[in-house]
């Protein structure tokens, strides 16, 4: 089983971490996207609603999950 941390610490977010992150559009549905990181645009340590990533596939959203394989 993988173990899971949510996203709201940029401290746990580095760039080549595969993630859940919600996108903007389906933050009414919470859909997750899975990706790996790219760069972090959220420049403050913590987020409560996690931190802003863009993905390898340059789609921009919050992080909800750090996927640890």
């Amino acid at each position: 089983m993988t173990n899971r941390k949510d996203g709201r610490n940029r401290n746990d977010i580095k760039p080549g971490l595969k993630v859940n992150i919600v996108l903007k559009a389906d933050q009414k549905t919470g859909k997750l996207t899975q990706g790996i990181v790219k760069d972090l645009l959220t420049n403050s340590s913590t987020h409560p609603h996690g931190i802003k990533v863009r993905l390898e596939d340059g789609q921009v959203g919050r992080v909800k999950e750090i996927i640890l394989e």
